[in-house]
């Protein structure tokens, strides 16, 4: 293998997920050449927590890109990240974990998060660092450490995320990138620096922290451990990378102006890509970086395939497990609009664009006349109300939409298709063969090894399967519906604050659904 990148050697991107480690390599079209993944679990010590071993997570690593080296067969460029964001790690003097992976899904800092939403510096902290103020994100959990866990809070010489650790590990430097550190409550994203007044709420120093640079920064090679585990030279480039929402933009090659990315799956998001940072007045989507001239504008929901499956258990279990087409199918058999049945879809409480661990799951306007066919669709409907509130905010934000693009598990169904066309009111555009965030991490290694010029090449490397165009009539019903939606939010606020208050006293809740990965 050589030991400096060339035109025709091979990307291979490391995708660091909730679920997994993937890693691809990639051909400078873009094609990939080989994959290999390594599960790693999730735990969930006590309600709300989710949290991961980094050291299982390091071991998968290295055994993914130990085994897609062996099967590729050919010179590699270098190794690009991408990883999921808002993780936090404590680290000792030494660089050895002292704490988990503390992963986004965990909430237990919920609710210091709603105490710093709740005073005027909170909307203003979210439009200087980019990050809602959401229990997710690093700040308001370095809060909650410092208060419940003081002791271990105070041994912790450093702070970073599970790709900053991992490419310690691999690399022996101590960096995290603009892009993570945008989804981490603490970096002013117009300055690129640490926020002296984010980092006062958290109790920390910028000496706790991690080098900033940025998602095309190459650091020179491996350490001798990592080269001898993964079978790579020492001297391979590294390139550090973003996180995977910003990526997955580059992977469905949605980088231009106006063109918006969606994905559902378990959860969803929509994201759309900027030249300039920047969040809406109210505070509704985040700004993440992906390259230093390039932003990414938008908002995840929580409630995405989940409630489809919730819809399967509680309504439909008669179907049994893998019941999506005949769900979709009973769906179809209410009309557009679920005869005037609203679901708020918040199983799961909710991020954009009101971020906030407080809603519940609520259907409203249920008459005698309804059935099963209609309580379905309208949670299929909710979903993409509740991202057409993502896309709204996002214009709020300044930005024009005039496309979208779309991925995930839902785009296997027709129904849903339609519905998410019809609910945005504008075409959705399904490509073929979407590989997410890793294609984008690779492209983002070719641009920093020069071997493509820019990541606007994803846009032509990205072939359109389907276009779906929305309904009119159904567009307009719609329409009509949304601010009603929007609405409900608003007007349960009080009752989900009572529920949460009266919880203790109340018979237990039913197991939960997991959070979603």
């Amino acid at each position: 293998m050589t030991e400096t990148g060339g035109r025709r050697d091979a990307m291979i991107a490391v995708d660091i997920g909730t679920a997994s480690a993937k890693v691809v390599a990639y051909d400078t079209q873009g094609r990939q050449l080989t994959q290999y993944g390594v599960p790693y679990p999730l735990d969930e010590p006590q309600p709300s927590w989710a949290e991961q071993d980094p050291l299982r997570i390091h071991a998968a690593v290295l055994e993914a890109i130990g085994a897609v080296v062996v099967d590729l067969g050919r010179p590699v460029a270098g190794l690009a990240f991408s990883t999921a964001m808002h993780s936090l790690i404590g680290l000792d003097a030494d660089g050895e974990p002292i704490t988990p992976s503390i992963i986004w899904a965990d909430a237990r800092a919920s609710r210091q998060a709603e105490r710093l939403r709740a005073v005027p510096s909170g909307l203003a902290l979210h439009r200087r660092t980019g990050t809602p103020v959401h229990p997710m994100a690093p700040l308001p959990k370095l809060l909650w450490l410092a208060e419940q866990e003081p002791q271990l809070f105070g041994r912790a010489a450093y702070w970073v995320g599970i790709k900053d650790w991992i490419l310690l590990r691999l690399c022996d430097e101590l960096v995290t990138d603009h892009s993570v550190a945008s989804g981490t409550g603490l970096m002013d994203i117009h300055r690129l620096a640490w926020d002296p007044e984010a980092l006062g709420i958290a109790g920390i120093t910028e000496a706790q922290l991690p080098r900033l640079v940025s998602t095309t920064a190459v650091l020179p090679g491996l350490t001798a451990e990592a080269a001898a585990a993964t079978g790579l030279p020492r001297r391979t480039p590294v390139v550090v990378g973003a996180g995977d929402g910003p990526l997955a933009n580059l992977g469905l090659g949605a980088v231009a102006p106006g063109v918006m990315a969606c994905s559902i799956g378990t959860s969803a998001a929509m994201r759309v890509v900027v030249e300039h940072p920047g969040v809406d007045p109210l505070g509704g989507v985040y700004c993440y970086a992906l390259t230093e001239r390039r932003w990414v504008v938008g908002g995840a929901i929580n409630n995405g395939g989940v409630v489809l499956d919730w819809a399967g258990d509680a309504l439909a279990p008669e179907l049994g497990e893998d019941a999506e087409e005949e769900l979709m199918a009973l769906a179809a058999r209410a009309p557009v609009g679920s005869g005037g049945l609203i679901m708020l879809p918040y199983l799961l409480s909710e991020r954009a664009p009101h971020w906030s661990a407080l809603p519940r799951g609520a259907y409203v306007g249920l008459t005698r006349g309804h059935r099963r066919s209609h309580l379905v669709r309208a949670a299929i409907e909710g979903v993409c109300q509740q991202l057409a509130l993502v896309l709204a905010s996002v214009r709020a934000a300044g930005n024009e939409v005039h496309e979208v693009r779309a991925s995930g598990g839902f785009a296997r169904s027709g129904l849903w298709r339609q519905i998410l066309a019809d609910v945005l009111g504008m075409p959705v555009r399904f490509p073929a063969g979407h590989e997410g965030s890793s294609l984008g991490a690779a492209l983002l290694g070719m641009q920093a090894l020069g071997q493509i010029a820019s990541v606007d090449v994803a846009a032509d490397l990205v072939r359109i399967e389907e276009t779906v165009q929305p309904d009119a009539a159904a567009a307009a019903t719609y329409a009509t519906l949304l601010p009603l939606f929007s609405e409900l939010y608003d007007a349960l606020v009080p009752t989900f604050t009572s529920l949460r208050r009266l919880a203790p006293g109340l018979p237990p809740e039913p197991v939960p659904t997991p959070p979603p990965l």
